[in-house]
C-alpha cells in the first residue's frame, strides 16, 4: 500500500479491520423446515435459461437439483435458450478443459456429478444454435432435444405432480 494521508489512515483506523476473526458465527444456524426427502415417484424438474457465468441461478439450479435427487426425487434439469451454454464440453481456456478463473469449471463439474448419480439432462438444440454452439460438444450423458420439446417436457413433468424449479435470466 502506499503512503497514506492522516485523513486515510483516521478512516482505517476508526473501526478495525476485520471485526471478527476467522470462524466467528455471523448467522444461526437453525433450519426452520423439515428435510423433506422424495415420496415414492416424486419428480423435481428444473429449467433454466440462464448464461453459464454470467449470474448465479444456473450454477443454483443444478445445485438445487442435485440436492433434489440426492433426497430421492427423479430429477431433471432441461436447458434452453442461452442457458444451452451451460452443457458445453468444451468450455475452457487457452484449451478445452483448463480453467481460465477459478471455478470456471463449476458447472461443468456439477453437472457431470448430477448425471453420475442418476439426473437427466436435457439441452435444447435451438438453444446450441443461437449460439453456434456444437451438439457434439455437449457434456457427455445430455440429451440433446427438439425446440418444441421444451413445452412438452414442461407439461410432462407438470403431469406427474413434479416440482418445477424455473430459473431465468433477465
Amino acid at each position: 500500500m502506499g503512503e497514506l494521508t492522516e485523513l486515510e489512515e483516521q478512516s482505517l483506523n476508526e473501526i478495525p479491520h476485520p471485526s471478527l476473526p476467522d470462524g466467528s458465527n455471523l448467522y444461526g444456524g437453525t433450519k426452520v423446515f423439515p428435510d423433506y426427502q422424495a415420496e415414492e415417484g416424486q419428480s423435481y424438474f428444473t429449467l433454466v435459461h440462464g448464461i453459464a457465468h454470467e449470474s448465479s441461478v444456473s450454477f443454483v439450479a443444478i445445485l438445487q437439483a442435485t440436492r433434489a435427487l440426492r433426497k430421492g426425487f427423479e430429477t431433471a434439469i432441461y436447458f434452453y435458450g442461452p442457458g444451452a451454454m451451460n452443457a458445453m464440453a468444451t468450455r475452457g481456456f487457452p484449451t478445452t478443459g483448463n480453467s481460465a478463473f477459478p471455478g470456471e469449471h463449476n458447472i461443468n463439474d456439477s453437472l457431470k456429478t448430477f448425471i453420475k448419480e442418476g439426473g437427466k439432462v436435457y439441452c435444447c438444440r435451438f438453444g446450441l444454435s443461437l449460439h453456434g454452439l456444437r451438439e457434439e460438444d455437449l457434456i457427455e450423458g445430455v440429451i440433446p432435444t427438439h425446440p418444441l420439446d421444451v413445452q412438452d417436457a414442461l407439461i410432462h413433468y407438470a403431469r406427474k405432480g413434479a416440482i418445477i424449479n424455473s430459473t431465468y435470466m433477465w
